[in-house]
C-alpha cells in the first residue's frame, strides 16, 4: 500500500468533543485541554461555536475562552504557528467572529457548513441550500477581508439521517463551489457514521481526480458504528493527508440536555439513547499512524496523558483504546527472565 509519508492532524475536542456533553465543561478545563493540545504539537485546533448559546449552552463562554487562550502564558510562544477555529453557521455568528477578530482575540479561522441533503441543511442551519449559498457568498468575502480564514464544510456525503442515501458527486460539486466563493479549505464530513470504507475510498479517489492536491481537503469521520479507523485507513489509501479527530472519540451533535436543563440541541434525529455518536479517537489514530510509519509531528505520549485527563474531566471512560492499552513497545524492556 502506498500511504502518505506525512499527515496533518487537527484536534477538535474542545468544540466538537465537548458539545455533546450533558454537563457544562468549565472554561478552565477547556483552556487546559486547548493548551495541552498545542503543547503536544497540534497546529490546528477547534475550540468553540459563536452561534447562539441559548440552544447550545456549552458555548456560552466562547468569548471568554478565546480571550483566555490568547492571553495564556503557557502557549504564548506557540500561538503564531497555530490556527484556532470557531464554528459560525449563520450570519450573526460570522459577524461576531469578525468583531472578535478585530478586537484582537477572535479565531484565526471560521467554519461554515452545507449538507448535500436539503432536509439536513434546513435542520442544521434553518435555511434551504439556495438560501445558505447566497448567505455564504455574501459573508465569506467579509470574513476574508477581516483577516479570517474560512473553512467550507460539506456534510451528509455518504448518507443523511433524515433522507437516507445521498449522491457523493453532489459533495464534490459543493467542494468546488466553496473554493469558488473564497474558502481556504474544505472539510469532507461523515457526520453520523454512515460512511463505509469502500465508499470512503471511492469518494476521496473521485475527489482527487477533480482536485489532484489533497492538502486543502480535511477528512472528518464519526465512528458511530465503529468504522472510524477503517475509514481513516481507506482515506489514507486514497492519498488524503489532512485529518481531524477528538480525544477519547467524544463528540457528535450538540446535547439536548445540559446541566439538568432541556435545550434545543440537535433534536431526536441525531441524539438518542440508541446511537453512540462520537468521532475518531485522536489517540488511537495517531498511534496507528505512528505504527504505520506515517509522520504526524505530534508528541504522542503527551496526547495519551491528555486523553486520560479528558476522561476525568467528563467523568467517564471514553472510546480510546490506546490511553488504556498504551503504545506498542519499540524495544525490549530489558527484564531478566532467568
Amino acid at each position: 500500500m502506498d500511504y502518505p509519508k506525512e499527515v496533518v492532524i487537527g484536534d477538535i475536542t474542545v468544540r466538537d468533543g465537548f458539545q455533546h456533553e450533558e454537563k457544562f465543561i468549565p472554561t478552565e478545563a477547556k483552556l487546559w485541554v486547548a493548551e495541552e493540545l498545542i503543547l503536544s504539537g497540534f497546529r490546528h485546533i477547534e475550540v468553540t461555536n459563536f452561534g447562539n448559546p441559548k440552544g447550545m449552552p456549552q458555548f456560552r463562554d466562547a468569548d471568554d475562552l478565546m480571550k483566555r487562550i490568547r492571553n495564556s502564558k503557557r502557549i504564548k510562544d506557540k500561538l503564531d504557528d497555530v490556527s484556532i477555529t470557531a464554528v459560525t453557521i449563520r450570519e450573526r455568528a460570522i459577524e461576531r467572529a469578525i468583531r472578535a477578530r478585530l478586537d484582537g482575540y477572535g479565531p484565526d479561522r471560521i467554519l461554515l457548513m452545507v449538507s448535500t441533503s436539503e432536509s439536513h441543511q434546513k435542520k442544521n442551519s434553518g435555511l434551504t441550500l439556495k438560501e445558505y449559498w447566497k448567505m455564504a457568498e455574501e459573508w465569506v468575502p467579509k470574513a476574508r477581508e477581516a483577516g479570517l480564514k474560512v473553512n467550507g464544510t460539506v456534510s451528509t456525503i455518504w448518507g443523511c439521517p433524515i433522507e437516507g442515501p445521498t449522491k457523493m458527486e453532489d459533495a464534490i460539486e459543493f467542494a468546488k463551489r466553496w473554493f469558488d466563493i473564497g474558502a481556504n479549505d474544505v472539510e469532507h464530513a461523515d457526520h453520523d457514521g454512515s460512511a463505509s470504507p469502500d465508499r470512503v475510498y471511492k469518494y476521496y479517489s473521485m475527489l482527487m481526480e477533480q482536485f489532484d492536491n489533497p492538502y486543502k481537503h480535511i477528512v472528518h469521520f464519526h465512528t458511530t458504528r465503529g468504522w472510524g479507523l477503517a475509514n481513516v485507513l481507506a482515506a489514507l489509501q486514497a492519498g488524503m493527508t489532512n485529518y481531524e479527530s477528538t480525544l477519547g472519540g467524544i463528540g457528535g451533535q450538540p446535547a439536548n440536555f445540559v446541566d439538568g436543563v432541556p435545550v434545543s440541541g440537535t433534536g431526536d434525529y441525531y441524539y438518542n439513547d440508541t446511537i453512540n455518536v462520537g468521532l475518531v479517537s485522536t489517540e488511537d489514530m495517531v498511534v496507528m499512524m505512528d505504527e504505520m510509519g506515517i509522520k504526524t509531528n505530534l508528541d504522542i505520549d503527551r496526547i495519551l496523558e491528555t486523553g486520560r485527563m479528558v476522561e476525568r474531566i467528563v467523568g467517564r471512560r471514553l472510546r480510546s483504546e490506546t490511553i488504556h492499552q498504551g503504545r506498542i513497545p519499540k524495544e525490549m524492556s530489558g527484564r531478566d527472565w532467568d
